[in-house]
């Protein structure tokens, strides 16, 4: 797995249950199914969820039947809407319910919590770990100049576009592949726009179809996380609907526009690191025609502080760890 490759990381136990267009009740049953005889086993004082994911559900949920503490990081992260994003916000929830500690990224997470019942000595405010493996792989070379980046003009602006959440398959993605057709023909030698896409065929196949023949958008392939990190620090302006690069950007200085209608993450937005612009074809075309014309707007986007931590959450963590154990 190159992202445990790049961090030196060696697991006892791959489950390996990732499958092609799996659907959620199946990979649920297979996590549960799988991590329960490694946790009878190994018999655990704590087991540590991170995020949002359909394995950090199930994983809680099974913890919470062993009767095994659990540490949720990145906890607190709310829309208030149980299908936006899906499934993630329903999985940070039940996370939630049955964390014992709550690693909380920023304040507003805390307080969110402490809205929900939970107690405040039971929540830490960390920062948020993705900082922390940001800032180990921004500080390590990597030339741009080699495959899948190569090419990358180096006098046009970049843009970086990510989009492939299941909320937006079809008329909201077909929305922003809109957006980028005309961003692109608007700008034609000044501009590139950098797409790795998704291989779920509801992303790839509309994505191929309707900019795959267009000069200065380059579809590439999902990248690994050295570097996807080194195309962001290269970019002029990030397009998402992700929610790491949400955190990820603001800490690179690299203004970043929200192609979704809510976000967990909206210290980004009062910060000024990020716009929620959701999937209107013209609100995503006038937003980033602002950033490319107006070196003022992007600068103070650019310069803002970044709300999500300054690369400490970890020891933070374990400090916190072993405090309740003692």
């Amino acid at each position: 797995d190159p992202i445990l490759d790049l961090f030196g990381i060696r697991p006892d136990y791959d489950l390996d249950l990732m499958r092609p267009d799996q659907p959620l009740l199946e990979l649920t049953l297979a996590i549960l199914g799988g991590l329960d005889p490694v946790v009878r086993e190994v018999d655990p004082d704590w087991i540590l969820v991170q995020g949002d994911t359909t394995t950090v559900m199930a994983a809680s949920l099974l913890a919470y039947y062993q009767r095994v503490r659990v540490g949720h990081v990145e906890a607190g992260l709310r829309t208030g809407d149980k299908w936006q994003p899906f499934p993630e916000e329903v999985n940070r929830r039940i996370a939630g319910a049955v964390a014992d500690l709550h690693f909380a990224p920023t304040n507003l997470a805390r307080e969110n919590l402490m809205r929900e019942g939970v107690p405040e000595k039971h929540i830490i405010v960390t920062g948020n770990t993705v900082i922390d493996a940001l800032q180990m792989v921004a500080a390590r070379p990597y030339d741009l100049s080699d495959w899948p980046l190569a090419g990358l003009p180096p006098d046009r602006r970049v843009i970086l576009v990510t989009a492939h959440r299941r909320e937006s398959f079809g008329e909201p993605l077909l929305g922003i592949l809109r957006a980028l057709e005309q961003i692109a023909h608007a700008y034609p030698d000044d501009v590139c726009i950098v797409y790795p896409v998704h291989l779920n065929p509801n992303v790839q196949g509309p994505a191929m179809e309707r900019l795959g023949n267009i000069e200065n958008i380059r579809l590439i392939e999902p990248l690994d996380y050295l570097p996807m990190v080194h195309l962001m620090k290269r970019s002029t302006l990030i397009l998402t609907d992700s929610g790491g690069l949400q955190e990820e950007g603001p800490a690179l200085g690299v203004p970043v526009l929200v192609m979704r209608e809510k976000t967990e993450r909206p210290e980004a937005i009062q910060a000024g690191t990020a716009r929620l612009v959701g999937t209107n074809t013209d609100r995503i075309v006038s937003e980033t025609r602002q950033l490319l014309d107006d070196p003022s707007a992007h600068a103070a986007m650019a310069h803002a502080v970044n709300p999500f931590g300054d690369g400490k959450a970890a020891p933070r963590i374990v400090e916190a760890l072993l405090a309740y154990a003692g």
